[in-house]
């Protein structure tokens, strides 16, 4: 796979320092029965990197000393970690929104039958990814039969409440673009998606969010492999709008891995970009890629307020446009 991370280093993006930090995002792992071409991750069923139970207990200690009231839970397909149950469960009993970021067709693989109804028992919030209402875009992303496998898991979840109104059980949608554009405008495609889906199956949903795809892992490789890397970043930096700034995620939220170490955001963990203090005791390692990270556990006693945020070139694809994040567009 051809690596974008040393073109992406060298940055005018401006600075930018964490405020109050509300949210955990945690990769479970890699692990996921499906390889899109727009997973920033580059996630699939051979990935054996998963977060061990020891590390969950960490997380829970973090958000009691830190009073942390969001818990985003992401993969690969986060629900294919062996303690994915215990941690959600656990978050529950703290009356911690949680989150859970799925891919949908997880939840008619084998093994996980009864994971939309443990969803709904814990009244987790789902974040599911539909690249597209059209069949053939959606096969294009993430592969041959994908779509009709969502369909199906959205009415299973439908049924279980998801989407309905007032039922008080979230389902929100997600969009990447197929390629190397911006996304359209996140209302209007809200509209489009709910028409579709509504008058072809039948499915309700609350949201719809537009995310930008990253200039990293696999749809960098992509990039770069069809020469259309410097075109997409020229155009993410002309679409920059400072008024994206003040909300951008990272300034709320840190990202942790699978063995526990910290970033200030998804894709800085993809870019192995981790979070930087000036006065940090980082854990002792003879290994190169482990040197210089902040593990969660040097964090257990100390704010992050205030901290600078590490960014790159990529950051202007959450600037882009309307903006962009884990929760959608950021001008909405």
């Amino acid at each position: 796979m051809l690596d974008t991370r040393p073109l992406l280093l060298e940055t005018e993006f401006p600075s930018l320092k964490r405020a109050t930090l509300e949210t955990l995002q945690v990769n479970l792992g890699y692990k996921c029965n499906l390889s899109c071409t727009h997973c920033h991750v580059a996630a699939g069923p051979n990935r054996k990197e998963l977060m061990d139970e020891a590390t969950i207990d960490l997380l829970l200690r973090f958000i009691d000393v830190h009073q942390i009231t969001t818990l985003d839970v992401t993969g690969g397909a986060p629900e294919m970690n062996p303690h994915f149950r215990y941690l959600v469960t656990e978050a529950r009993k703290r009356n911690i929104r949680v989150i859970d970021r799925c891919n949908l067709t997880i939840l008619l693989e084998p093994g996980y039958e009864t994971m939309a109804e443990f969803l709904a028992e814990q009244a987790v919030e789902v974040v599911a990814s539909l690249p597209c209402y059209l069949e053939d875009n959606v096969d294009k992303q993430r592969g041959k039969g994908v779509y009709n496998d969502s369909i199906e898991a959205l009415k299973k979840l439908n049924a279980q409440g998801y989407g309905r109104k007032d039922s008080g059980l979230m389902l929100n949608l997600v969009y990447n673009p197929g390629g190397a554009f911006l996304p359209p405008p996140q209302q209007s495609l809200e509209a489009a998606y709910k028409r579709e889906l509504g008058e072809k199956f039948g499915i309700e949903f609350n949201q719809l969010f537009t995310i930008t795809n990253m200039p990293i892992s696999r749809f960098g490789s992509v990039l770069l492999s069809t020469g259309q890397f410097e075109t997409y970043m020229e155009l993410l930096r002309n679409a920059y709008s400072a008024e994206n700034l003040k909300n951008v995620m990272c300034r709320s939220l840190i990202s942790i891995d699978w063995q526990g170490y910290v970033y200030d955001c998804d894709f800085n963990q993809m870019l192995d970009m981790p979070l930087q203090l000036p006065d940090a005791v980082y854990i002792a390692s003879d290994k190169d890629n482990e040197r210089n990270k902040v593990h969660l556990s040097d964090l257990i006693d100390r704010s992050l307020s205030g901290h600078s945020i590490a960014v790159a070139d990529h950051c202007f694809g959450c600037t882009a446009g309307q903006g962009s994040s884990c929760g959608g567009a950021l001008d909405e």
